[in-house]
């Protein structure tokens, strides 16, 4: 489980297909510290860390969630926001994340605001993912507030600390992004949904 609070920015240095997988290698500030087996997410993805060399180490991503985010189109060079597991002696940032992304969003606008950033979301609503106004949403892997929320849609501000200190700032219009949307939010409306079958 994470808390989508982003501790590091990794960078592709290696992609090997095999099959349907794909290994990634990355390097990171914080890969002298990963062990493997380890939990590590990647833009909101969670994957098990298998080799760790120096400063880079493998993760490996199958086809499934290759499908299911935006990992399958990292180019070597690319920047992923990283965050280790939670630690259950400290303090809870952000919200619960488990690293299993629900589906990818398009960024469909960014506007400076003079001291933040205002992005804005689209996503298919078909799945039936929904956000909340205030509610909390993961967008590669970062704990956000959802504003302007509408059912295919949302927006959300960005301080200068996330913009800078995460993959936030490379960003561009018509960019994908993975979406994990609340988990509590997700188990209450499937509750209603069953209930309402009734």
């Amino acid at each position: 489980m994470f808390t989508g609070i982003i501790e590091a920015v990794g960078v592709l240095e290696e992609v090997k297909p095999e099959n349907t997988n794909r290994h990634f290698r990355f390097s990171s500030p914080i890969a002298q510290e990963l062990k493997i087996d380890q939990s590590l997410s990647h833009n909101g993805v969670c994957l098990t860390v298998t080799n760790v060399q120096g400063s880079s180490y493998w993760v490996t991503a199958v086809n499934e969630t290759l499908q299911k985010s935006n990992l399958g189109k990292l180019n070597v060079g690319d920047k992923v926001n990283l965050e280790r597991c939670m630690l259950n002696n400290g303090r809870f940032d952000g919200h619960i994340v488990q690293g299993h992304v629900d589906q990818v969003g398009t960024c469909v606008s960014i506007a400076d605001q003079g001291g933040s950033w205002l992005f804005q979301f689209e996503y298919d609503p078909r799945p039936g993912n929904i956000t909340v106004e205030k509610g909390s949403i993961s967008i590669n892997g970062v704990s956000l507030t959802c504003f302007n929320s509408t059912d295919h849609g949302f927006s959300v501000a960005i301080i200068p600390y996330t913009y800078h200190h995460t993959n936030f700032h490379l960003l561009k219009e018509t960019d994908t992004v993975n979406l994990e949307f609340d988990v509590i939010g997700k188990y209450v409306q499937r509750l209603v949904g069953k209930l309402s079958l009734r």
